[in-house]
């Protein structure tokens, strides 16, 4: 994992971002594919692992912070 998953943030009129996160409806095609992406990856993450390290990650929602 490289470069981790960021959830989307809602842009003030200067197309800066905000701190107020995006609704899922509202997302795009590019940042919908990058969120199943992280999803697959926090699935497979704990997946592989055993029990003591899933209680470990288990509360992490970006696959990079479980990796």
């Amino acid at each position: 994992v490289l470069k981790g998953w960021e959830h989307p943030k809602i842009k003030d009129a200067n197309g800066a971002d905000t701190d107020e996160l995006k609704p899922e409806e509202e997302w795009n095609n590019a940042e919908d594919t990058l969120a199943l992406g992280n999803s697959k990856a926090l699935n497979a993450l704990f997946s592989g692992v055993d029990k003591n390290m899933f209680r470990l990650i288990k509360k992490c929602t970006v696959a990079k912070e479980a990796w």
